[in-house]
């Protein structure tokens, strides 16, 4: 696990510390004919050779500096402006995963995928998934009795910021329960309304703080009766 936890340490010091923000414009600019892409892959070779301090591992240097320019330059040459994000995500993904594949290729560990699928694994994964998207969805439906264009029209957001939001608290919500962390719950309410006190204050506007204090307590309740659940059947399987 050691190699494991320095070759991530390595990637992290390499990607994000020793690489200003202008060579990142350089390169998305010049592509493959920028100097710093070169500068950045040797620097991360660097980084990664002192902090694993093992002559004997060359190889999964030497995988890790050639599979990194391999991924960095695909998504030089296909990212568009549009898309830059995406490929963000994707680039550290790939990595990662690089990552990962060398150290279970070149250490006497050995990963099973049924240590990984296993019923308690798959039942998380399914509370997890359940508080993104469906319970949006659910909370969606149950307001479509009320206009809330209409209540919602005169104070401006960030787009899809309030599902976002709501995606976070359910997971977090939940995350505090199966840990048996009440409290952290608690404090999560009271931040939220916190936040939330001044716009409510400044609005004047009933109906708005009635459709916000439904959606936090849904959104809420469904996430602790799901951790409710979850914990339930767990400790009984």
């Amino acid at each position: 696990m050691m190699i494991l936890i320095k070759l991530l340490l390595a990637h992290f010091i390499g990607d994000f510390f020793l690489q200003p923000q202008k060579w990142v414009a350089e390169k998305e600019q010049k592509k493959l004919k920028s100097p710093k892409l070169y500068v950045h892959i040797c620097i991360h070779v660097l980084v990664t050779l002192l902090i694993l301090w093992d002559i004997s591992l060359w190889s999964i240097v030497l995988i890790i500096g050639v599979s990194h320019f391999i991924i960095d330059a695909t998504k030089l040459i296909i990212q568009k402006e549009s898309t830059k994000r995406l490929w963000f995500f994707i680039d550290q993904l790939l990595h990662i995963i690089v990552i990962i594949i060398c150290y279970f290729s070149f250490s006497e560990n050995t990963l099973h995928i049924e240590n990984i699928i296993t019923e308690n694994n798959l039942l998380l994964a399914v509370c997890l998934v359940f508080l993104t998207i469906p319970v949006s969805i659910i909370m969606k439906i149950i307001f479509a009795k009320w206009n809330i264009e209409e209540l919602t029209k005169d104070n401006q957001s960030l787009e899809d910021a309030g599902k976002y939001i709501g995606i976070l608290e359910r997971i977090l919500v939940f995350i505090f329960i199966i840990f048996n962390h009440w409290e952290a719950v608690g404090f999560l309410i009271t931040a939220k309304s916190v936040f939330r006190f001044g716009d409510l204050k400044e609005s004047k506007h009933r109906k708005l703080t009635e459709y916000i204090l439904i959606g936090t307590l849904i959104s809420f309740g469904i996430a602790i009766i799901t951790g409710i659940i979850y914990t339930i059947i767990y400790t009984h399987v």
